[in-house]
């Protein structure tokens, strides 16, 4: 059976291969407060926009026929990375080239999006250098990623901060396997340095597993959690409220339309508060779409290009 896992379809032979984060912002940057838009009622639905080939604009251009809220509450940049600088013996946050023109375009990127009440997060991924949130070797190594990604939120005037741990293949480079204590470490110093922005677990990879350490469990740490199983049903194991969950996951470009439906449908009925899609491009994908919302909101889709 073939389930898609973020950023990528997860094959068989791609999951052997890949084996070898409130309304953000300072007033400089971002609007205090989103202008006024029409609230809907209804599960959380979050895009995770692959801004290698899509625009995050495009989480804007959908709305409900039926009262004109907005379709997506949140909307995922897909993706930043955690690197290793070997010099260092340290991690670093990473932009690739379309990231980093999201980011220094946020006038035009998130800000618009921001405006209709959308929150706007930044995801961060593994990238197979060996470093990753699972085996920072301190506290004070966990705390210094922590501190990189906050200045980033509050550079950019973002909404929260995404933990996606894929790819990182732990061990290369020399760096350590997955340990008890790194993501706890790292979450924890993230939540005290931005106590009102969100914070997201793609509930996949070593850190997934490790919530607790000395006494401390950080799953209350996290706004939102998710399956990361495109076209399929899998309840995150954290203890968060069902309001915070997405066991839905799907991939808009090819989960089919009749399994996004039903996904939706049981999301609505086991009284879940999320529900995740991935893969948002730049088609008009409204009768997609509206397969989804109905069964969310009781409502068609409407595309505005």
């Amino acid at each position: 059976m073939r389930v898609f896992g973020r950023g990528r379809v997860r094959t068989a032979a791609l999951a052997l291969l890949a084996a070898a984060a409130l309304a953000g912002g300072t007033a400089a940057t971002a609007p205090a407060a989103a202008a006024a838009h029409t609230a809907k009622k209804g599960p959380t639905s979050v895009a995770y926009i692959e801004v290698n080939s899509n625009s995050m604009l495009n989480v804007g251009k959908y709305t409900l026929a039926n009262g004109g809220g907005n379709v997506f509450d949140v909307a995922v940049i897909f993706a930043a990375n955690i690197n290793y600088d070997t010099s260092k013996k340290s991690a670093y946050l990473y932009f690739n080239d379309n990231v980093q023109r999201v980011l220094d375009n946020t006038q035009t990127q998130i800000r618009p999006l921001q405006a209709k009440g959308i929150k706007v997060m930044l995801s961060v991924l593994g990238n197979h250098q060996g470093a990753g949130f699972a085996n920072f070797p301190s506290k004070t190594a966990a705390t210094a990623f922590a501190k990189q990604l906050s200045d980033a939120v509050t550079k950019y005037g973002l909404d929260g901060i995404d933990f996606d741990d894929e790819y990182a293949e732990y061990g290369n480079n020399g760096t350590g396997q997955p340990n008890s204590s790194s993501f706890v470490y790292l979450v924890s110093a993230l939540r005290d340095s931005m106590p009102g922005k969100l914070i997201s677990l793609y509930n996949i990879g070593p850190a997934a597993s490790r919530l607790s350490y000395g006494g401390v469990n950080i799953s209350s740490k996290f706004n939102y959690a998710w399956n990361p199983y495109y076209g399929t049903w899998g309840v995150p194991g954290i203890a968060l409220p069902k309001s915070a969950l997405s066991p839905a996951a799907i991939d808009i470009t090819a989960t089919p339309t009749s399994t996004a439906s039903s996904l939706a449908k049981r999301t609505v009925s086991e009284g879940y508060g999320v529900y995740l899609t991935y893969n948002l491009d730049g088609s008009d994908r409204h009768t997609y779409i509206s397969g989804f919302t109905k069964q969310l909101y009781g409502s068609d889709a409407v595309y505005t290009p």
